[in-house]
C-alpha cells in the first residue's frame, strides 16, 4: 500500500515532466509547407482512386470468373 502511496504522489511530477519534454520536442518538429501538404495530398488521393479502380477491376474479373465456373458445373 506504501507503494502505490507513493507513486500518487510522485504523478504531478511525472506529468509536469512528460509535459515539458512534449513542448520542447514539438519546438523540434520541421512542419511542412502548404504546397507539401497539397501535392502529398493529390498523390494520396490519386493513389485511392487508382487502388478502387484496380479492386474494382478485379473484383469485376473474380466474380465474371466464379460466376462462369458455376455455371459450368450446375448444368
Amino acid at each position: 500500500m506504501n507503494e502505490s502511496l507513493e507513486k500518487i504522489k510522485t504523478w504531478p511530477k511525472a506529468v509536469q515532466d512528460y509535459v515539458n519534454e512534449l513542448k520542447l520536442e514539438m519546438r523540434r518538429v520541421t512542419w511542412p509547407n502548404r504546397k507539401q501538404v497539397e501535392s502529398t495530398t493529390a498523390v494520396v488521393i490519386f493513389t485511392v482512386f487508382a487502388f478502387a479502380a484496380y479492386f474494382q477491376l478485379v473484383d469485376t474479373v473474380l466474380s465474371k470468373t466464379v460466376s462462369r465456373i458455376t455455371q459450368v458445373f450446375t448444368k
